[in-house]
């Protein structure tokens, strides 16, 4: 057991020596961490006051210290919660490029997974890769009947590596949670969890292949969006073979040669396919970087590869949405709390009314501006600072949500310096209310509404038989939680003993006096019947400490 232990953190001082290369050596001395690696080297430290930097630094660093690294990057870009905006925009341009590996290594998994030889399966097999990740890497083929494939060939030891990886993670996880008080309003362990559930469902490659058959049915008759074909037959948990689709990646789009108008088009396209899997299809691509997105031959037609990372939104969720475009456009402000609250944003109710003054504030900030004068990522990060300062909980689908739309906004001004989402947003949107609150969809919607009502009626006499049976078996308890009451009782606490104490003085007085008055015999002090002399100094010993609790306390 000391071998694997002795290895990771050995593995943790490379991590630290590469973080102080990159300029981190200040966050490791602040922190304490500097005994987890030997000083080697010089040091650079990342100046305060240059965000922009320090989210170029912390990209670079993720990306020298390999893949996981770089997929950890690419999950924490998905984590406003975590993260100010500056970093997030640097890890959102983190590429999942690596080297390939050998071809003899393709052919074994290819041949174990299918159980026939590469001859046999394909009439063509390119052996250099078009692309190369972390956990696989992606070939032209040929079937035997003669249709070009691009086949995704799984590492081998993938597996094994990732769960080294995690475990490494996981330690980290441990060290920043002991160590870093900085860090403390993050769960440093479930940010791991969420990245461990990520990325062991991309080893299998049929969940893939699930999303990817999805998207093809979605969008079946759709003219300008092509979403490859998949072929099961040739498809296992570390191969996945799609159709061919024979064009460019966006990131490859030529200015020089693509004119003004052709970019302006393929930005629009791509944005209006969003915003379909959006609001019709509630099932959207997670992360549509250039890589991702190929134009086919035209500027109004695009492909779609790489379904690792989906998102799912509900039917009440897409209403809910187009409820809260309505309002915004109709300049219906004080119903945005409630709109957000619908969609699962929660906030303290004592706070509602500062979280609507942020609201208009934000709102009327662009409302009325022209289209070319908004920064849509800017509203988008402005949005999430505000959810996120006030320590609001927000659905995790819409982070990935969130990252999908800032992505596509930062691919469509690359393409198209003057793109504006809301171009396209606005004449969809109206047509998708008439759509979505149209006489069918409302009549549909009534009618599962009255199933549901159907069946709340249906089961209500079981519920109420239920509960009677249990108040009759006394398993029924009330209980109430009074906020102040505690406080309350511990003041009356204190007034009623020193109440007590008051009584006892007096008494104690009153009953020395009677003494001293009627007392002949037995012993005397000055005169004073000693018992009646005791009596007096026990009550003025309690007069005094009475009194000075009275004065400590502030309340004379």
């Amino acid at each position: 057991m000391a071998q694997p232990a002795t290895k990771n953190l050995g593995r943790l001082s490379e991590i630290a020596q590469v973080a102080v290369r990159h300029g981190f050596g200040y966050w490791f001395d602040t922190h304490r961490l500097t005994d987890l690696f030997p000083r080697r080297g010089p040091r650079v430290d990342v100046v305060d006051g240059q965000p922009s930097q320090r989210g170029q630094h912390l990209r670079e660093m993720l990306d020298e210290l390999g893949p996981t690294f770089v997929k950890f990057g690419q999950l924490l870009s998905t984590r406003p919660d975590i993260l100010p905006p500056d970093i997030i925009s640097e890890l959102r341009g983190l590429q999942d490029d690596v080297r390939p590996f050998p071809f003899a290594d393709v052919e074994q998994v290819i041949e174990e997974e299918l159980g026939l030889t590469l001859e046999r399966l394909f009439l063509e097999f390119d052996e250099r890769p078009i692309a190369a990740a972390s956990i696989g890497q992606v070939h032209r083929a040929t079937l035997p009947n003669g249709r070009p494939v691009a086949v995704k060939v799984q590492r081998p030891g993938a597996p094994r590596q990732i769960e080294a990886d995690l475990a490494l993670l996981y330690q980290a996880a441990r060290i920043a949670k002991e160590r870093v008080r900085a860090l403390d309003f993050i769960d440093a362990r479930q940010v791991v969890d969420e990245f461990a559930r990520s990325i062991r469902q991309e080893l299998d490659y049929r969940a893939e292949a699930r999303n990817a058959d999805t998207f093809h049915r979605n969008f079946a008759g759709y003219p300008h969006v092509r979403v490859p074909r998949v072929y099961w037959t040739y498809t296992r948990s570390r191969v996945l073979t799609l159709e061919w689709l024979d064009g460019i990646q966006v990131g490859d789009v030529d200015p020089a040669e693509w004119s003004l108008e052709e970019r302006r088009e393929l930005a629009y396209v791509m944005t209006e396919t969003w915003m379909t899997m959006i609001f019709r299809h509630g099932f959207f691509h997670g992360d549509p970087h250039p890589a991702n997105i190929l134009v086919l031959g035209r500027a109004d037609q695009i492909g779609l590869v790489d379904f690792g990372a989906t998102g799912k939104l509900t039917d009440d969720d897409m209403s809910r949405l187009t409820r809260l475009f309505i309002d915004a456009a109709s300049e219906n402000v004080d119903a945005l709390p409630r709109r957000l609250s619908e969609l699962g944003v929660r906030y303290p109710k004592e706070r509602e009314e500062e979280f609507l003054a942020e609201l208009r504030e934000l709102y009327y900030r662009y409302y009325g501006a022209s289209l070319a004068e908004i920064d849509p990522l800017q509203v988008i990060r402005e949005a999430f600072t505000l959810i996120y300062s006030m320590n609001l909980q927000l659905p995790t689908r819409f982070l990935l949500l969130d990252k999908a739309i800032a992505t596509l906004g930062s691919v469509g001004v690359d393409l198209y310096p003057e793109f504006n989402v809301f171009e396209v947003a606005r004449p969809y949107a109206r047509s998708l209310v008439l759509e979505r609150f149209g006489p069918r969809k409302l009549a549909t919607r009534a009618r599962k509404e009255s199933l549901r009502l159907a069946q709340v009626v249906t089961e209500m006499p079981y519920q109420v038989h239920d509960f009677l049976e249990e108040i009759r078996d006394g398993q029924i308890e009330v209980g109430f939680v009074h906020k102040g009451l505690d406080d309350l009782l511990n003041r009356m606490d204190v007034v009623f003993n020193r109440l007590v104490v008051g009584m006892i003085v007096v008494g104690g007085l009153i009953g020395s006096s009677l003494i001293g008055i009627f007392a002949k015999g037995g012993p005397h002090l000055l005169g004073i019947n000693i018992i009646s002399v005791i009596g007096f100094a026990l009550s003025g010993v309690l007069a005094m400490w009475l009194l000075w609790g009275v004065v400590r306390s502030g309340r004379l």
